[in-house]
Formats: C-alpha cells, structure tokens, sequence
C-alpha cells in the first residue's frame, strides 16, 4: 500500500473495500508519453460519451492515417466536416478539434505547463473552444500525474462519493470540496477509487 492510500484509509475508512478489492491506485503515471495537444483532442472525442464509444470513434478516426495513430494538426485541419462525422465526431466536436488543430502551435510545451500550478494550467488551457474544468481535471491526472485534484463537475466521482459515503444525494461542489478536505493530497487517487465503486 502507498502513501497515498494509507494517508486515504487514514482519512476515511471506508475506502477500505475498494482498496482492497483494486489494489494500489494506477492512476499516477506522470508525463509518460505525455503530449498536450493528443491528450485534448482524446478529452474532446471522450467527452459525454462512454468509453467504450469514445475509444471505437478515436479508433476510427486514427485509422484514416498511415501511422494508425494520433492525427498531427495539420491531417485534423485537411479532414473534412462529413469525414469526421464519418467516424462518428459530431458536428460540435468536429468543430472542437479543428479548433484545437489551428491552435496546436500555441499550446505550451509539456515542460512549460508542469511548471506551473493546477489553476494556472487550467486557466491557460480553458481558452480552447471545447475545453472546460474537467478536461483540463483529467490532462492534470492523467497526463501530469497530478496528485491532488478533485473533479467536482464529474458525475463518476460524484456518484462514487454518494456511494462510499452513504449519502442521500450526489454531493454539490462545495459540499464535495468539504467532504474531500481530509484527502488531501491526495484527492486525484481518492476520486480514482471513487470511479472504481461504480464498477460491479
């Protein structure tokens, strides 16, 4: 068990079960592979839908390049609007990613970005037509190995903290923030666990 999840069971032990049922938290992988520009457009084709349809659209969108992987800016801005709904993008995010693709050149650097704080990242990012709080949320944990981020706006973690914590309701923001104090800091594995109650 690592720091992080003895400082969690500390807090609130009722984490145990999940802890003990999923082991240590695999969430934590910091920078590897990390690319800012790939890791939006993924939180752009991922948003409001189920992973499994967000990872099929992905998948269909990387095979209409040679490399079978990440479109570069320039394959995104050379599609057009009906190949992208071909794959499955809707018009929106289809906007969303050509967007992205023009601003690609002012994205920061992996390196400029990490040596900045969560809100500043967040607020340098939010710019992006297509990109709110909880896209940069998941860039910060699951790009940059962020420990200590809350997603209030997730309705996973949400749902996962009614769950484990026996509300009546899902919890509001405030009320969550309060509630996920004692976690710090190490509320980006707590929200990981969360996610995890809602598996069967």
């Amino acid at each position: 068990m690592t720091e992080a999840e003895k400082h969690i069971l500390k807090a609130e032990p009722r984490f145990k079960s999940l802890i003990d049922r999923f082991g240590p938290c695999e969430l934590i992988h910091p920078l590897r592979g990390a690319n800012v520009y790939e890791s939006l457009m993924s939180s752009i084709l991922y948003q409001q839908l189920s992973t499994k349809a967000a990872s099929t659209i992905k998948g269909r969108l990387y095979d209409l390049f040679p490399t079978h992987s990440a479109p570069p800016p320039s394959g995104i801005l050379a599609l057009t609007l009906e190949e992208l709904r071909a794959v499955g993008v809707s018009r929106q995010k289809a906007g969303y990613l050509q967007d992205l693709a023009s601003k690609a050149d002012t994205i920061p650097t992996i390196e400029e970005l990490d040596s900045m704080s969560d809100e500043d990242i967040i607020q340098r990012l939010i710019p992006i037509k297509g990109i709110g709080r909880w896209s940069v949320e998941m860039l910060l944990m699951f790009t940059f190995g962020r420990m200590d981020v809350l997603p209030v706006d997730d309705m996973g973690v949400q749902e996962g903290m009614k769950r484990i914590l026996n509300l009546e309701a899902r919890p509001k923001k405030k009320e969550m923030e309060a509630l996920a104090e004692p976690w710090r800091p190490y509320r980006s594995v707590a929200s990981w666990y969360l996610w995890r109650a809602l598996e069967n």
